[in-house]
């Protein structure tokens, strides 16, 4: 084993440039997508599975919710993909408004959902920088029940927040029978039992079913806080 480990290891000695030239992907996208999205205004993420089929109750409500969004004022943005995804961006299409799609490459999607805006498609090749996306241009998030990614996206938006290295903005759980044994889980194991986290780090989501009451939530929490509805935060 040991004598394997040294192999490896000048292997990997031989990789610097590589990881070098990598660097430069990364900010040429970064650069890409903030020059995008930076004209977009006011939008909202929506996540969710790419599995949710069009007859799904979650699939028409996430098609009711991005409706409203954009009868508000809101632009959508979405992972462009299908499911979840298509339906935000179907939403935001049929009502006229801004709806966006930061895609990424993987095997077992479709490409880029037919519903986002052809100049407002961008596409990535990294996961890291998809969400810096998602989480720097969008005033509230709304996570419909997915699957690992959509897990992933949820908690990263939380952990930012929980931190302070992105402000407080409304975060939305839709589907309570969904997310009942996860908030469960939370509030037994991470809160009472363990003291992972805080009581407060409760308040920084919410658990609603109607699409109504959605976007009633969000604009709740900007009606007292004018000159906020911004990108989040700044890369250091």
């Amino acid at each position: 084993m040991a004598e394997h480990l040294k192999k490896e290891r000048k292997k990997w000695s031989h990789m610097k440039g590589e990881n070098s030239w990598t660097m430069f992907k990364v900010v040429a996208e970064m650069v890409d997508g903030f020059e995008k999205l930076n004209r977009i205004g006011p939008c909202v993420s929506i996540f969710g599975s790419a599995r949710t089929k069009p007859e799904h109750k979650y699939y028409k409500q996430a098609l009711a919710i991005a409706r409203l969004l954009i009868d508000n004022g809101y632009g959508v943005i979405t992972g462009g993909g299908p499911g979840i995804m298509e339906a935000g961006n179907k939403g935001a299409f049929e009502e006229g408004g801004t709806s966006v799609g930061v895609t990424i490459e993987l095997p077992m999607e479709q490409g880029t959902n037919p519903y986002v805006d052809p100049d407002k498609s961008i596409p990535h090749r990294y996961f890291f920088v998809r969400k810096v996306m998602f989480v720097k241009y969008a005033q509230a998030f709304v996570v419909m029940p997915g699957g690992f990614g959509t897990l992933d996206e949820l908690f990263e938006i939380l952990t930012l927040i929980q931190t302070g290295k992105s402000r407080c903005i409304p975060i939305i759980l839709v589907g309570s029978e969904f997310w009942s044994g996860l908030l469960g889980w939370i509030k037994e194991v991470l809160l009472a039992k363990h003291e992972n986290i805080s009581p407060e780090d409760l308040d920084l989501f919410k658990v609603l079913d109607d699409p109504q009451e959605v976007v009633d939530e969000i604009n709740r929490f900007y009606e007292d806080r004018e000159g906020e509805l911004e990108p989040n935060y700044e890369l250091e």
